[in-house]
């Protein structure tokens, strides 16, 4: 692995990121404060889970990996050959360690606690001893950790729900990792699908509830079919208000819809956008994020 290193004026950083993913071959391109630990150091912060206000900083280094050292100095020599890159200055070209990058993340994470006796918990860290139910979970391609506040709050709806509810059929709408399928199953729920529009999303959630020792069917999203006792989708304020018509007709008379990946500011507009199918309201709420709980009629 071999890193380039590239000085940038900030109006060039998102153009240039681009065109190193895109066109130039870079494996990832990672942008960094050319005056990091300085006095000078700026901060650039946007709202939870949006991007920050800039693609990067008035004096940027971006740093792109390649798989070889001839493939990262015929990046720089393309990039230096361009008429409008006469502000970049090409930096360094050096080999980088081999690291497991997924391991070194995992290590990061440790139990969660979703209640006092439901936790996500690593495979590498022993469960705590109040813990009565416990999702295993590794963090890798696919979101859904147990760490987002979003997860955190739509596992612990189930399980403050799941003893009154039985859910017959549960549908995760948008599964990633498939975390939210398997604390459903857990809880007792019978025939959990998850579903997503990526593949690697579906494997992964299929791996990790035969790891935890629980049915889910998993796939695409055309394997969806009927109506569910409990719909969750845990994707963010956009595409939920696209998937608004598909996703209510999915709930059974009397069933629950649970919706996350909300902004607090956004609620007006989830529940104007459902507001044809049923009535959804706040549920929770949690470092700028919001749970929204709607029942659907049963006349």
């Amino acid at each position: 692995m071999v890193e380039l290193q590239l000085r940038v004026p900030g109006e060039w950083v998102e153009a240039l990121s681009d065109a190193l993913m895109d066109e130039l071959g870079a494996l990832s391109a990672s942008v960094e404060d050319a005056h990091a630990d300085t006095d000078a150091e700026q901060a650039l912060f946007g709202e939870p889970g949006m991007p920050a206000p800039a693609p990067g900083w008035d004096d940027s280094i971006i740093k792109a990996l390649f798989s070889t050292e001839a493939q990262a100095q015929e990046a720089a020599e393309l990039i230096q050959a361009q008429p409008w890159a006469q502000d970049i200055r090409v930096g360094t070209i050096e080999a980088v360690p081999d690291h497991d990058w997924v391991r070194l993340t995992q290590s990061q994470f440790t139990p969660v606690a979703i209640t006092p006796d439901f936790w996500v918990v690593p495979s590498w860290h022993e469960p705590p001893t109040e813990a009565r139910r416990v999702i295993r979970l590794d963090p890798g391609l696919a979101f859904g950790t147990g760490t987002h506040p979003t997860t955190r709050m739509c596992l612990r709806w189930i399980a403050h729900n799941a003893p009154t509810a039985g859910w017959p059929r549960v549908l995760d709408y948008g599964c990633g990792s498939g975390i939210l399928a398997i604390g459903a199953a857990l809880h007792g729920a019978q025939d959990v699908v998850g579903v997503d529009i990526d593949p690697a999303a579906v494997q992964a959630s299929q791996a990790n509830a035969l790891a935890n020792g629980v049915q889910v069917s998993t796939g695409l999203p055309d394997i969806v079919s009927g109506t569910y006792d409990l719909v969750i989708a845990n994707i963010l304020a956009t595409p939920l208000k696209l998937l608004a018509p598909l996703l209510w007709g999915l709930v059974r008379p009397g069933g629950h819809l649970i919706l996350a990946g909300i902004l607090t500011r956004q609620a007006p507009e989830l529940q104007a956008a459902y507001a044809a199918g049923l009535h959804i309201a706040v549920s929770s709420e949690e470092e700028g994020w919001i749970l929204m709980a709607g029942q659907r009629s049963t006349l």
